[in-house]
């Protein structure tokens, strides 16, 4: 039996915003070219170390441009990589802040943000920051990588989640794009929902709300 939620949990990048999916869609929001030999693996692996640990908040920005540049073997600066990374976050999905703003309306359920990111990112959701993308900054129980010190699918975020609000279980809807994600809060007994991000996520979200007795 489906156990209506105390709590509505979402990621952000491809759940309520879009982000960019790959180097070389990042590079084209950013107005820079591919260049030739950054696709090698042994570099993708590093870059991806070097990302996992800034989403942990073990790198500050600027040493992850930094250390990011290095793992291109010099073919972009750490400026550049500075401008792709303000890139990545595209815009907010068409109904984002509609749903939000029937969630918020419920008086009987919460919110709550579970985002693998970072700190340059992160501020983009309050105005004054550059690009602002207000909607996950609404929730009511924001929680990023960064500042927990964890990341997703590790459960060790998942617990940090529950510990800082409260909630646990089913008693957690949970939104994420990445099946990894969505493994590991369903060990925990969350309810959670794989969002495709090529899709309408506004509307897939809708609909899993509607499921579990949440009819905005």
């Amino acid at each position: 039996m489906t156990t209506r939620p105390d709590i509505v949990v979402f990621d952000w990048g491809g759940v309520l915003l879009r982000i960019c999916r790959s180097w070389q869609e990042g590079c084209a929001h950013a107005g820079l070219d591919v260049r030739a030999g950054v696709e090698d693996e042994s570099l993708r692996a590093r870059r991806q170390d070097a990302s996992m640990r800034y989403q942990r908040g073990e790198l500050n920005c600027d040493a992850f441009f930094a250390e990011v540049a290095d793992a291109t073997a010099g073919l972009y600066s750490a400026a550049e990589i500075a401008k792709l990374h303000d890139a990545w976050l595209i815009e907010e999905y068409p109904g984002a802040s509609a749903l939000m703003d029937d969630l918020l309306a419920v008086r009987t359920v919460t919110t709550g943000l579970l985002s693998n990111t970072n700190h340059r990112h992160w501020i983009c959701q309050q105005p004054g920051n550059g690009r602002h993308f207000p909607t996950a900054g609404r929730v009511a129980h924001p929680h990023a990588s960064h500042l927990l010190g964890h990341a997703k699918p590790d459960v060790e975020i998942y617990h940090a989640f529950e510990q800082a609000t409260g909630f646990a279980g089913s008693q957690i809807i949970f939104f994420d794009d990445l099946a990894e994600n969505i493994a590991t809060a369903r060990t925990l007994g969350w309810q959670a929902v794989q969002i495709d991000h090529t899709g309408d996520p506004p509307a897939q979200m809708r609909a899993a709300l509607r499921d579990v007795g949440i009819d905005l």
